[in-house]
């Protein structure tokens, strides 16, 4: 890009470049950061319209906070391509989430500016807080300031770190950027005034030396308490933030970046917890990504001029578009159907039962473990609850699968989209870890799809099946295969799919193109084993007596998943065999597009071969 056409922004190559402009050149430079931003995302593909929203507040951060002395630490990191531009990366942004390139999200191996490498929401306030009593107790006088958004915040996470913030009172600073709440019509000159009255020192000096005074007339204390607290409640949200041990500021306009600088450099100087509220809009100043922020939330490349994304020439459904069918195939067939989502309706494909289904579907916001455990409650109470959810995110409610519905082997089924290799999004996001964390956990039943139609046959199967139960695939495409009538699966049952000698593939999952090629050249036997759990026994004897050498193959870690599953059952049965596990090495798996990460890690035709022949002659 040339930055040229960025006379202001050009000359920034770090925050200190940013603090040496006056305060009133700041609009301006947030003119040129805003433009820069949709003309690289444009570009290189990405996050937009969340950007978008904080190219002001961002801007007044930095400008008011000291980084990298001071600390700012961005929730989720959706929102942090203005924040990457100005700390550093600005001629870097068009390798963003790309191989090699910048990271999607803050990363700390990437700069000393991303405090938190993140990608999961709601962690924020929580880093934030050990961050401030860490500095508290080395006297450093460093300011610490956790941005968080208001889908963010209806995590629990969050307010129990708040709780907890407010009980011990260290020195720190919340943001949460509201573009959502029906609060952001107080925006205006009263509340503006306002803000800048709660963050004066007249104010934090007069609250607590009342406190002082008051301390010893108890009816008086609280009658001028309650009355502060009506009479902010008339134009705030204060009260339950105040009730949490914060002072709450707001609400302000986070797109009047010289109001913001203002405000920042007030509530620095603020000892104990605070709480700024700022109204945002996503989107702001791409007016296609403002009218609708979900669409432009995350784009593909595009040309900002015609104002529309490219559209879709996609022939073959999605695996989340195959569950969204299915669900709404199942719930004409049986009212007792339940979905459950923790904010992920439209990327697990389940927008057109929503609106199909309204009475038949909750979306509880980010709140991974209300979501399972929800489920529990239903199941109980005699529905059939499904929850859809991404890999990475099941790992969130890990206790809540275990302890409120395996220990009570409930009948709920979990349809785990995003299993395996995600792509862009990177190490935060890949589904590495799923087959592994459930495999050891009694009751459930787990099943691995090789293709969109078996995909719905094990959903079926999950449905009807009266226990736990998981079905896991993978982003994107299917193969195209023909969906045939529902017909449920017999619980551990494998499919030979090609009969061969020596060497048997076993597969767990959407590899079953690239292991059915392999085969073909080396003259091996390919079973689809379509269950992890509970696995084929009888197969894997037979196979076991008939072949040499045994290969697992799953886009799951290696360690712990499918293929040790085999490993360890052939094991209690004293079978000596010679057993090649393929799958996800044990390490974070960064940012690339499918193809290319399972090119590297192994996992196309190609590789297998080539792993299975340094195997067979080590």
């Amino acid at each position: 890009m040339n930055l040229n056409n960025y006379p202001l922004l050009k000359q920034i190559n770090s925050p200190e470049d940013l603090r040496r402009y006056p305060q009133s050149q700041l609009t301006a430079i947030c003119r040129e950061l805003r433009q820069f931003l949709l003309t690289s995302v444009s570009q290189s593909s990405g996050h937009l319209a969340s950007g978008l929203g904080v190219v002001e507040l961002t801007t007044a951060l930095h400008y008011v906070y000291y980084t990298p002395f001071d600390k700012i630490i961005w929730d989720v990191g959706h929102q942090a391509y203005p924040h990457k531009i100005l700390t550093g990366r600005r001629d870097q942004m068009l390798t963003i989430r790309q191989k090699g390139g910048l990271h999607p999200f803050p990363h700390r191996n990437e700069s000393e500016y991303d405090v938190l490498t993140t990608g999961h929401s709601s962690t924020s306030i929580s880093v934030a807080l050990g961050i401030a009593i860490s500095e508290q107790k080395k006297q450093s006088d460093r300011k610490v300031v956790a941005v968080i958004g208001d889908g963010a915040l209806t995590a629990g996470m969050a307010f129990e770190a708040m709780n907890h913030a407010g009980h011990i009172k260290p020195d720190m600073l919340v943001i949460v950027n509201d573009n959502d709440m029906s609060i952001s019509e107080n925006t205006g000159a009263l509340n503006q005034h306002l803000a800048q009255i709660l963050t004066s020192k007249t104010y934090a000096s007069f609250r607590e030396s009342g406190k002082k005074v008051l301390s010893n007339i108890p009816p008086l204390k609280e009658l001028l308490k309650k009355t502060e607290e009506h009479l902010k409640g008339l134009v705030t949200p204060a009260i339950l933030f105040e009730e949490l041990g914060f002072n709450y500021i707001g609400p302000i306009d986070g797109h009047d970046v010289e109001n913001l600088v203002v405000t920042l450099q007030k509530v620095r100087q603020l000892k104990g917890p605070q709480l700024l509220h700022v109204i945002t809009q996503k989107g702001k100043g791409y007016a296609p990504a403002e009218k609708n922020p979900t669409l432009w939330h995350g784009v593909p490349k595009f040309d900002p001029d015609e104002g529309v994304l490219p559209s879709n020439t996609q022939k073959v459904p999605t695996y989340s578009q195959v569950f969204g069918d299915w669900l709404c195939e199942m719930a004409e067939k049986d009212k007792r159907l339940i979905a459950i989502t923790p904010a992920m309706s439209e990327g697990s494909g389940m927008t057109k039962f929503a609106n199909r289904f309204p009475d038949q579907f909750f979306d509880v916001a980010i709140a991974e473990q209300h979501a399972v455990t929800l489920a529990t409650g239903f199941a109980i109470g005699g529905f059939k609850p499904i929850v859809a959810i991404y890999s990475t995110f099941l790992q969130r409610a890990y206790d809540q699968l275990i302890h409120d519905i395996a220990i009570q082997n409930l009948p709920v089924l979990l349809a785990i989209d995003r299993a395996g290799i995600v792509g862009a999004d990177g190490e935060t996001h890949q589904g590495a870890f799923d087959l592994s964390f459930l495999r050891c956990v009694p009751n459930f039943v787990i099943m691995t799809p090789s293709d969109e139609n078996e995909c719905r046959q094990m959903l079926y199967t999950g449905y009807l099946h009266n226990g736990p139960a998981a079905v896991r695939y993978p982003r994107g495409e299917g193969i195209g295969a023909v969906l045939s009538p529902l017909q449920a699966i017999p619980i551990g049952q494998a499919k030979i799919c090609r009969e061969g000698e020596n060497i048997a593939l076993l597969n767990f999952g959407t590899l079953l193109p690239e292991v059915l090629q392999v085969a073909e050249k080396l003259h091996a036997t390919v079973i689809d084993m379509r269950f992890v759990k509970p696995l084929d026994e009888k197969v894997l004897l037979q196979i076991s007596q008939t072949h040499n050498i045994l290969v697992t193959i799953e886009e799951n870690s290696i360690k712990g998943g499918a293929g040790s599953g085999v490993g360890e059952f052939l094991l209690s049965k004293k079978i000596k065999c010679d057993i090649l596990n393929i799958g996800l090495p044990d390490q974070f798996i960064p940012q690339g597009s499918q193809k290319e990460i399972r090119a590297e890690i192994g996992l196309n035709s190609e590789n297998i071969i080539k792993k299975i022949n340094e195997f067979i002659n080590q």
